[in-house]
């Protein structure tokens, strides 16, 4: 099939263009409404006002910000003061400030008693336990330690003394190899 071009011409079926008029016969509908204010009405709002107020001009400008100073450079006396930091404390020296502490010794005394605890003094309770625990773990404290020297035998001092010598015997050996 063969390409047919458009044609300008319409038909008689087509529609109909608007008669054309003339310019002096034709009326505009008005002027266009114009959105905004006028050029410039910024600075003229604030005559107007002072022109409204007697005479009297406004003090503070709404067109800029806040008028808080701004500082420009950091004090270093400002800043939040770090609380000196003591020396860390030992293994031993833990163990001790827990076991001596009196609200764990109070929940003690009323577990003791038979007197129930509320949740949280029972977990707070159970987590000072626990670091009690895990300090004796770390320094090689046990409570079955405790226990075994009254079952142990006595040792006789024969056995002692043997000891003792076999370690002087290897400390001599270490400070020979230097």
């Amino acid at each position: 099939m063969s390409r047919s071009k458009k044609t300008r011409k319409s038909n008689e079926n087509a529609p109909k263009l608007a008669p054309r008029t003339k310019k002096k016969e034709r009326v505009l509908s008005g002027k266009k409404q114009v959105a905004g204010n006028k050029a410039g009405s910024r600075h003229n709002a604030s005559m107007i006002e002072s022109q409204a107020n007697g005479g009297k001009a406004k003090s503070a400008d709404p067109r800029h910000g806040s008028k808080k100073p701004v500082q420009l450079h950091i004090n270093t006396e400002t800043k939040v003061e770090k609380k000196p930091k003591g020396p860390k404390l030992t293994d031993e020296q833990k163990l001790l400030k827990l076991e001596e502490d009196p609200r764990l010794n109070g929940l003690l005394d009323m577990l003791e008693e038979g007197k129930n605890l509320n949740s949280e003094d029972q977990k707070w309770l159970d987590k000072q336990l626990n670091q009690i625990e895990a300090l004796m773990e770390k320094l090689g404290i046990t409570d079955e330690e405790d226990d075994e020297p009254q079952s142990r035998k006595a040792i006789s001092d024969d056995d002692l003394f043997d000891k003792f010598e076999s370690g002087a015997d290897l400390l001599k050996d270490y400070q020979h190899k230097d």
